[in-house]
């Protein structure tokens, strides 16, 4: 080793060495070390925010998984898989799709067209194939159903009528949808603290979030030269930060959460921040325990470093910003429960927020409204090119033409339901969320609830080895609640609406009955027993769910 020390430091040996390669073996030795260099700075990033421990964990459950991957290719094995997602194919179907002589099926377009009684009846009969568990009027629902009431429908279908061809993609044909679309934008902003900051209408907070991170890669690149961008995301984000990652090409850091308080691990958000860092998320509140992160101490971090902060407020929305007026926001026994800490623009660091006009907001579905600290920001959300041959062509999200009928009905539900009304729903939901949540601390020992949530939303998982939650979850489904499964850890939410007020006492009886039924006589049949079960049992468990999801979405689309 001495002997090669000296001889690299002999300038005269480097040189002659140098001189004998040709530019042909220079340029392929510079471009090899290049390489080295580069993965190397990857894979110190990649540990640096993983950690040595998770990094070696993720190495050798990658391992295992390959080995029972190639295990999967043996025929015998291989034909018992295929003939178990088959039985799996046919379970979904079965839910799904509408068997029967009496069932019809519309599969080419009629030789005449119908008439509107005609259609209406259809529409009646379609309605009822899959039987009453499928009908959502009787409110045994987590979310999914927004309902604003039978008054607030009226107005949004009255706007859709008057507005019905409209697009915002022509806002000199339609100028009414462009003025109606802007004081959206601002209304939110205002009620989110940022009167003039800017924002845009999407289709849903799937659509915002992906804004947002397309919005942070356009900058980092414009404003810092970052081109290998990375984002930061704690593990009970929405998915849809995943789904925008992949399809802008951003690389992600997952951050566990505290087990007790549920929020991001900020020892290591801080550690996993590098020089391709663009982004880093906080939720208020999150969609599987609807618990909130640290919003302030993110801020912080991201002021810190000059990168950007988005919290994702689509399932928050409508309820969040209400609570303090609604004297909710300081929680319960002082504090120690249900409080919110501050999660909007009058944060120092954040720099966009995500909130979706379509869930307690009571718009029609399909509006969403991401909001930046400024314009500036904005413009680097935007899609701009002059060189195509059919003109111009600009657009501020992903899509070109878009219902202006949905602007008009989510414009007509925020007049409709004024601040006031907005203030009496928060009030009523949150206090049956908490109802709820505090009847499962005091009342039914198996469970417990994660975190402590301080809006809408309440998971219980169990602390009981005699009770698997997700019996629990299939027991609720058979009670006709339509609730959802949670993993890490094993979990099932509820996340409240005003169809849920007047059947809070249900919920809570059901819960308790369904708890006995999982403790004494546990079926282990069940859909989430099943589903959650199988992602749960081995490495390769997530890739068998993948392709049962990949089945249900399949079945969607069966005639």
């Amino acid at each position: 080793m001495s002997s090669i020390k000296l001889v690299l430091q002999d300038p005269v040996i480097v040189r002659d060495f140098l001189r004998t390669r040709t530019p042909y073996e220079t340029a392929k030795t510079a471009l090899f070390f290049y390489f080295v260099i580069t993965q190397s700075l990857k894979f110190c990033r990649h540990v640096q925010a993983r950690g040595i421990t998770d990094s070696l964990r993720d190495s050798w459950t990658w391992t295992y998984k390959q080995v029972l991957l190639l295990a999967l290719k043996v025929p015998s094995v291989q034909k018992d898989v295929q003939q178990q997602l088959n039985k799996a194919r046919l379970d979904i179907e079965g839910k799904l799709v509408p068997q029967g002589v009496d069932v019809s099926r519309h599969l080419v377009l009629p030789d005449e067209g119908k008439s509107m009684e005609w259609i209406i009846a259809e529409m009646d009969k379609m309605d009822g194939e899959l039987g009453t568990h499928a009908d959502w009027k009787h409110g045994k629902l987590s979310g999914a159903v927004y309902h604003g009431g039978d008054d607030l429908s009226r107005v949004i279908v009255a706007a859709f009528e008057r507005y019905t061809v409209s697009n915002p993609l022509h806002p000199d044909v339609f100028p009414a949808i462009r003025k109606m679309e802007a004081e959206i934008v601002s209304m939110c902003l205002r009620i989110y603290n940022n009167p003039d900051g800017a924002g845009t209408m999407t289709s849903g907070g799937t659509e915002s979030i992906v804004m947002a991170i397309k919005t942070y890669r356009d900058w980092a690149r414009e404003v810092k030269g970052i081109t290998e961008p990375e984002m930061i995301v704690p593990a009970t984000a929405h998915a849809a930060f995943d789904k925008g990652a992949a399809y802008m090409k951003v690389k992600v850091h997952l951050i566990p959460v505290d087990p007790v308080t549920r929020k991001a691990n900020i020892k290591r958000v801080r550690r996993a921040i590098n020089r391709n860092t663009i982004l880093l998320v906080g939720s208020a509140v999150n969609f599987p325990d609807g618990n909130q992160d640290d919003i302030v101490v993110l801020g912080e971090l991201a002021a810190k470093h000059n990168i950007g902060l988005h919290v994702d407020c689509c399932l928050g929305s409508f309820i969040v910003p209400f609570l303090e007026k609604a004297g909710l926001s300081d929680g319960e026994d002082g504090g120690a429960k249900y409080k919110l800490s501050p999660f909007d623009f009058r944060v120092r660091g954040v720099t966009s927020i995500s909130c979706d006009t379509h869930k307690y907001g009571f718009a029609p579905k399909g509006s969403s409204v991401i909001m930046y600290r400024d314009a500036a920001l904005r413009r680097h959300q935007y899609y701009i090119t002059p060189y195509w041959t059919g003109g111009v062509y600009a657009s501020p999200s992903l899509s070109g033409s878009r219902p202006g009928a949905l602007i008009a009905g989510t414009w007509a539900a925020m007049q409709y339901m004024g601040s006031d009304g907005y203030l009496k729903s928060c009030r009523e939901i949150v206090s049956c969320a908490r109802t709820i949540a505090n009847t499962i601390m005091n009342s039914i020992p198996e469970l417990y609830v994660l975190g402590s949530p301080p809006a809408s939303v309440v998971a219980f998982g169990s602390k009981s080895p005699e009770v698997n939650v997700h019996e629990v979850g299939d027991a609720m489904s058979k009670k006709g609640w339509h609730l959802n499964a949670l993993t890490g850890p094993a979990a099932v939410h509820i996340a409240c609406t005003r169809l849920t007020l007047p059947l809070v006492d249900t919920f809570i009886a059901d819960l308790k009955d369904s708890v006995q039924q999982a403790k004494l006589a546990p079926s282990g049949k069940g859909t989430m027993v099943a589903l959650y079960g199988l992602g749960q049992s081995s490495p390769v468990g997530p890739d068998m769910v993948s392709e049962v999801a990949t089945m249900f979405l399949d079945t969607l689309y069966k005639a």
